[in-house]
């Protein structure tokens, strides 16, 4: 143990000293000056500071070696909450979390994102609102916001870059919107990478490779790659809802082009095919009912939209080698119809090498992913090692 410390990278700030403590364990302060290689004072003042602000709080003793035993710091999750935001084309979902991602309270309703930012964040704002009241009883504080859009978002300005299903949202200063409302940092993602952030977190963490696939109104996906989130250039990282299948030209899709997987397999897709043939599907919550009624039809369209989307993801399987491939969505719940098309498809045409291992599974943390994703984000953001330095500056 001592070689393994003595020739690790050592915490030199109040940041990162904090970022040991993140995992829970407690720690006294003799320990956290033989990790970081601080003195003593120095590990002392630094834990007043977080003591101070709430982060860490004071556990009990541990065992003493002669002496007064030594107390025991470690992380306090309850200090503050983030809102997890997950906007689809036809839903919101809100979540409060504590700073371990813990949920304290969600909301789901119905929407139209094509309503345009003022009405959906209108909306959204009075939701978010309500569940703060709900969890605070003077105690908790909010930290940040973690918002994710069913479009491509530049990173960097947190702004929608030309999402072909949310009309006037081009551009929108939607980080600017909610920091007005909440006076806190605000984190913008596409709803799909979020989703992925969460899944992996939750239920994946000893995967550094992994992708999740959206498939609902629309198709996306979300990448992970030795660990991290991987947007891409312009944040289109991962949009495979656009990627033309063969043989299908004549499906016109909403981003202009003919033949994207989503105009072939998505559920908005399957719901004018189920409609064309005179069954009552307006909406994706239709076509999985008429699934789950045994309707023939519906299990067979269902099915080719599987492989439709297996024969998408075989070429991203073999470029990108991950180890696992989450499915989610409101199309999942169709059941094993949609996840037998794309496993069938997806082993036959992917590299044997890059399907020796590969797992294909539903999402486990099903419609709570993209809420999760969120506050993750918000929650790195505001416990990274600079967020911390800052306060400890102050």
């Amino acid at each position: 143990m001592e070689s393994l410390l003595k020739f690790a990278p050592r915490p030199n700030g109040a940041g990162e000293m904090f970022q040991l403590l993140r995992d829970g364990v407690p720690r006294t302060r003799s320990e956290l000056a033989t990790i970081t290689g601080q003195a003593r004072s120095t590990i002392a003042a630094r834990i007043e500071v977080l003591s101070k602000a709430d982060l860490i709080v004071t556990v009990g003793e541990a065992t003493s070696t002669g002496g007064r035993r030594p107390a025991t710091f470690a992380f306090n999750p309850a200090a503050r909450v983030v809102l997890g935001i997950d906007l689809g084309a036809a839903h919101a979902r809100i979540g409060v979390t504590d700073l371990a991602a813990n949920l304290l309270a969600t909301h789901d309703s119905p929407l139209d994102i094509a309503d345009g930012p003022e009405a959906v964040l209108s909306a959204v704002t009075e939701h978010a609102a309500a569940l703060l009241a709900q969890v605070n009883h003077g105690v908790h504080t909010l930290a940040a916001i973690g918002i994710g859009l069913p479009g491509p978002v530049e990173h960097k300005t947190g702004r929608p870059v030309a999402p072909p299903i949310m009309p006037g949202w081009d551009g929108y200063d939607v980080a600017g919107y909610l920091r007005k409302e909440f006076n806190v940092p605000v984190l913008v993602d596409n709803d799909v990478n979020l989703m992925a952030v969460g899944e992996h977190r939750t239920a994946w963490n000893d995967h550094d490779n992994l992708m999740f696939v959206k498939v609902a109104t629309g198709i996306g996906s979300g990448i992970i790659l030795d660990g991290q989130l991987r947007r891409g250039a312009q944040g289109a990282a991962g949009d495979i809802g656009h990627i033309a299948v063969s043989g299908r030209s004549e499906a016109a899709c909403t981003c202009g082009n003919h033949g994207c997987l989503e105009a072939v397999a998505g559920g908005a897709a399957l719901a004018r095919v189920l409609t064309a043939q005179g069954f009552h599907a307006p909406h994706v919550s239709d076509v999985v009912q008429a699934v789950r009624d045994g309707n023939a039809e519906a299990r067979v369209a269902v099915r080719e939209a599987g492989r439709s989307i297996g024969g998408v993801l075989a070429g991203c399987v073999s470029m990108l080698n991950p180890s696992v491939v989450v499915v989610g969505g409101a199309m999942v719940a169709a059941g094993e119809q949609l996840m037998a098309g794309i496993r069938e498809v997806l082993y036959r045409r992917s590299l044997p090498l890059a399907t020796q291992h590969l797992r294909v599974v539903t999402s486990q943390t099903k419609e709570k992913a993209g809420v999760l994703g969120g506050a993750f984000l918000a929650i790195d953001h505001v416990l990274s090692p600079a967020a911390i330095d800052l306060l400890y500056s102050n």
